[in-house]
């Protein structure tokens, strides 16, 4: 892709940026959020059109509405867009991106959690704010490594913030009886149809101390990529759950899923296209396409 290319597509995005910010603004202050809850949805969607990436799915999400806390690996920003593009849903992130210039005020539309990570106590404070959120039946995604990694291993679970599971279930919050803990494996297969190789994985994972601006540009210009997300059996959590039992199984479920998106498991299958661009009989297996 051409950097006139590139500018073209980030221009697009800022336009829609531009035209989505004031209704979703207005969703939030005046109505119900439900119309917010879907702009992410969407502008994450374009996003993926315009820098053709393919998102394919495998295993039963959460229903709508049912209350869930996802566990998943994290292998690079562009985890947020891929799962952000398949229904409406929130993150639990570091404190520092609230700060960051644009990704922070986009964080802020998803309704993204924000934790100081340096702070022991505010973990206490997360968990019961991730646990008012799923009492209200969102969709919470907490990425369970901790850090991003380079998406050949999978780094342990930390167990602290599934606490938040447990504050769903007290009374304070409004006293769900259980809460579905969701394992979600996500990897980056495939690059221009073929099979990311070791060497690429620097473009597209993004961790450690790597330069963000690079790596941006070497996602734009090397061309299409395929994400695949493996949604894991539901693990359910209630009162007499243990918290670190109840992670491990979660990790054990992820690194399940990893392996089998790695060895080609059955059942792969693309996401619909964006409502507007997706009349009938269009191609939903075309690149750039993200799931409802």
């Amino acid at each position: 892709m051409t950097r006139a290319g590139i500018g073209l597509r980030l221009l697009v995005q800022a336009l829609a940026f531009l035209i989505v910010i004031g209704p979703h603004w207005l969703s939030l202050r005046f109505g119900r959020g439900r119309l917010a809850a879907h702009i992410p949805v969407l502008f994450h969607r374009l996003f993926l059109r315009l820098f053709s990436v393919r998102v394919t799915q495998t295993g039963t999400p959460p229903p709508p509405g049912e209350p869930a806390l996802v566990l998943a690996n994290h292998v690079s920003w562009l985890d947020i867009v891929a799962l952000g593009s398949l229904r409406p849903l929130s993150f639990v992130a570091k404190s520092e991106i609230e700060g960051w210039p644009l990704i922070g005020p986009l964080a802020k539309l998803q309704r993204t959690v924000f934790i100081e990570r340096a702070k022991r106590a505010a973990t206490a404070s997360v968990n019961a704010t991730v646990g008012e959120r799923l009492v209200n039946g969102d969709l919470i995604v907490l990425f369970a490594e901790g850090t991003t990694g380079d998406g050949l291993r999978l780094l342990p679970f930390r167990s602290s913030l599934v606490g938040a599971a447990r504050a769903a279930l007290s009374a304070e919050a409004g006293g769900l009886a259980r809460i579905r803990l969701q394992p979600l494996a996500l990897a980056y297969p495939r690059r221009n149809g073929l099979p990311v190789t070791r060497a690429e994985r620097p473009e597209i994972a993004w961790y450690g101390d790597m330069e963000l601006a690079p790596h941006l540009a070497l996602f734009a210009e090397r061309g299409p990529i395929d994400v695949h997300v493996d949604w894991g059996a539901p693990i359910a959590f209630d009162a007499a759950t243990d918290r670190k039992l109840a992670t491990a199984q979660a990790e054990a479920a992820v690194r399940r899923g990893l392996r089998e998106i790695r060895l080609g498991g059955p059942g792969v299958r693309p996401v619909p296209a964006l409502p507007e661009a997706a009349g009938e009989g269009a191609d939903v297996s075309a690149p750039g396409i993200a799931a409802v």
